[in-house]
This record gives structure tokens, C-alpha cells and sequence, in this order.
């Protein structure tokens, strides 16, 4: 298997690297600061940028030295290069591809102001996260063993498979209370009970978890 000698962000898609899709994707709008976390080989990862002068970012290395802290841990591990952001702040998976427009969802956003916006849409995965008519998170289930997590309790959930893709507001940092290795859905969902974490439905578009 390719991961067992390289990132999988560096895994070739077409004849480029996840990693670079991904950056030329998010900087088509705009975007040109990062913050990459980086365990698994993580000098590849560095090499790579380097040798491709950051592709005209600029890039910040997270480098979660002694052990992977999976999405929650990785987030908070990376407030450093964060906290002071004075906007909203767009979180991607290295291994997802599609084609959502970023801008109408960063608008959305803005718009409605939730603590964390997460992009949805209604394909097949055996992990759903639930929403209300409202697209207000309010749990999660796992259809292949029938469990199930409520954090806000509904006559009719919706579920919808999350895309990778979240904008969140600078302040979730102050109210996220683990520590370690820990998934960021296990934050939402805990603070889907006080605050408005919204889904952002793009149905339409691509997605492909690699």
C-alpha cells in the first residue's frame, strides 16, 4: 500500500499529489494562507513544498511530532498559527476532493453566523451526522451497527454524510474542553447542545473521500 512508505496527502490523483489539488483548490478562491498538520512521513511533506516553493503560499507546519492527534487534537494542536485569526478560518481534510464552491459556503456562513458550518451532502456512508428541518446538528449514528449519539433531541432527523470541509469561528478554541487525541465531531457534537453548528448542504457537487 502506498500509505505504508508515503503521506496520504501525497497519494497521486490524475498526476498530481492530493496535497497540491487541494492547495490549488482552496487558493482558486483566494485563499493563500495555510496552516498543514503533518505526522506520517511528515518530511515528504515538507520536501514537497519546499521543492515546489509552497506553491506560492504561505504555509505553516503543525507537525504533530510524537503521535497522530486525529481531527480534534490536530485542530487544537494547531491554535498557535490560529487564535488570533480575526475571521472565520476554513478547515479541509487532506484526502477529500470535490468541486463545492468555498465562497458561497464562506457566505453562508457569514450570514448566519453559526459557531461552525459544516459542508453535507446526502451521498451513501456509514457514518451520518443527524440535522433538524433548520440544519442544526443534532447527532450522529453509524448505520452499519445502529448506534446512535443525540445531542439535541428532534421528531425527524435528516441524515447527511459530511464532506470534510468545515468553517469555523475562531472562538470555538475557548470552549473546547479535551485534551490528547480526540475526533473534532465529538466536540461538535457536545457543544451542538448550546451552540449553532449548521450543515451546508451542496448535494450536487463532487465529493470523493479518497
Amino acid at each position: 500500500p502506498f500509505t505504508d512508505f508515503h503521506p496520504k496527502a501525497l497519494a497521486i490523483v490524475n498526476g498530481k499529489p492530493l496535497l497540491q489539488r487541494n492547495l490549488e483548490y482552496l487558493q482558486s478562491y483566494g485563499i493563500n494562507d495555510f496552516v498543514i498538520n503533518v505526522h506520517h512521513f511528515a518530511d515528504q511533506i515538507t520536501n514537497f513544498l519546499e521543492a515546489n516553493d509552497n506553491f506560492g503560499a504561505r504555509i505553516s507546519i503543525s507537525h504533530e511530532i510524537d503521535q497522530p492527534l486525529e481531527t480534534g487534537g490536530g485542530l487544537l494542536f494547531a491554535r498557535e498559527f490560529l487564535q488570533e485569526a480575526t475571521a472565520p478560518f476554513i478547515t479541509m481534510n487532506a484526502d477529500i476532493l470535490t468541486d463545492l464552491n468555498i465562497g458561497e459556503m464562506y457566505t453562508n456562513h457569514l450570514a448566519k453566523n453559526p459557531l461552525v458550518s459544516l459542508a453535507v451532502t446526502n451521498r451513501k456512508s456509514s457514518r451520518k451526522l443527524l440535522f433538524n428541518q433548520e440544519l442544526q446538528l443534532c447527532g450522529w449514528e453509524n448505520t452499519k451497527t445502529g448506534e446512535q449519539r443525540i445531542s439535541r433531541y428532534q421528531n425527524t432527523l435528516s441524515p447527511k454524510a459530511f464532506s470534510g470541509v468545515h468553517i469555523i469561528e475562531p472562538s470555538l478554541f475557548s470552549l473546547i474542553t479535551q485534551k490528547g487525541i480526540f475526533s473534532i465531531i465529538d466536540t461538535y457534537l457536545e457543544l451542538a447542545k448550546n451552540y449553532p453548528i449548521l450543515g451546508y448542504e451542496h448535494s450536487n457537487d463532487l465529493v470523493v473521500d479518497v
